[in-house]
């Protein structure tokens, strides 16, 4: 039978949550939107009448497609050229999802999207529906046809391999924009130094380029290096330029719920670096750069109020 303007109506309330869930699943926001769609192509065959609880089993549905997509997208980063780095959402991105616990804005961060790449299909199915999204363990059983105490198994799992022993600074978005003027600030002052006082010792920086655009494929470690490589970074270079099609204009941002540099050429968002902050200080500069994995973040971009950028490069 076809859907009823209410079948319709019921799908649609049910998306931002169905799009939220799978963005923290698949980390791409293109890939999230697709499974979204094939989730309501199920819909649409299916006997709704006899569905007696919609929401969960549309969930139970995308929740399956995101599993079988990951399974494929592990095969595929094999062959990835360069490091793999989540797609970065800008501030306001409603694909973020829900925001109003701690849980649910760390579960979006872009350093434990990063993180979860080290989590089964299953273990990162639990650990979102449970962390961001507050399902207890008995639904996430039925989800995913397991028992509810492997549930709280795999969660314990899951939970212990996204913790990395430091606790990151919750942000909000005034602070967020102090540390980036901060950072690109020592960044530009030809004194790295400055630089490597944000940094903790241990801190690293890695870069997605996709094949794209030039990115170094192991990660720079320790303060010095990735002092010296972001000097670099920040430095007006004709090189550079002529990479991203002109001068970049520099904003101080959130991604993610993290602070960010958003690097934007003539309206087009060219590049976003995440600063992951901790107690000690910036521990992870990650930037993604693949122009395929910014094309929602130049979107947003260009219906935000985004003021003048404090640098041009």
């Amino acid at each position: 039978m076809p859907l009823t303007v209410d079948d319709v109506d019921r799908f649609e309330l049910a998306r931002p949550r169905l799009e939220a869930i799978a963005y923290r699943l698949l980390g791409s926001a293109d890939e999230a939107q697709d499974v979204v769609q094939e989730t309501f192509l199920r819909w649409q065959a299916a006997d709704v009448d006899r569905v007696e609880v919609p929401e969960a089993w549309l969930t139970k549905v995308l929740t399956n497609l995101c599993l079988n997509q990951l399974a494929s997208a592990r095969a595929r980063r094999e062959t990835y050229v360069g490091q793999w780095l989540p797609e970065p959402l800008l501030a306001g991105d409603l694909m973020l999802g829900p925001a109003d616990t701690a849980e649910q804005r760390e579960s979006v961060s872009y350093a434990v999207l990063t993180l979860m790449e080290r989590l089964s299909p299953n273990e990162r199915a639990v650990y979102v529906l449970r962390e961001a999204f507050d399902y207890p363990h008995r639904e996430i059983a039925q989800i995913l046809d397991i028992t509810e105490a492997a549930s709280q198994q795999i969660l314990h799992r899951a939970k212990k391999h996204v913790a990395d022993g430091k606790a990151r600074r919750e942000i909000d978005e005034a602070a967020a924009h102090r540390i980036v003027e901060e950072f690109l600030a020592a960044a530009t002052s030809g004194r790295t130094g400055e630089l490597v006082r944000l940094l903790t010792k241990d801190s690293i920086a890695i870069g997605d380029g996709g094949g794209k655009v030039p990115a170094r494929a192991k990660a720079f470690e320790g303060a010095a290096a990735v002092a010296t490589f972001v000097r670099g970074l920040f430095k007006p270079a004709e090189a550079k330029r002529a990479i991203v099609g002109g001068s970049s204009e520099l904003y101080a941002w959130t991604a993610n719920g993290e602070p960010a540099v958003v690097g934007v050429v003539e309206g087009r968002v060219v590049a976003v670096m995440c600063l992951e902050v901790t107690t000690e200080g910036i521990i992870a500069c990650r930037t993604q750069a693949n122009p395929d994995k910014l094309e929602r973040a130049t979107e947003q971009w260009a219906a935000a109020d985004h003021g003048e950028p404090l640098l041009m490069v």
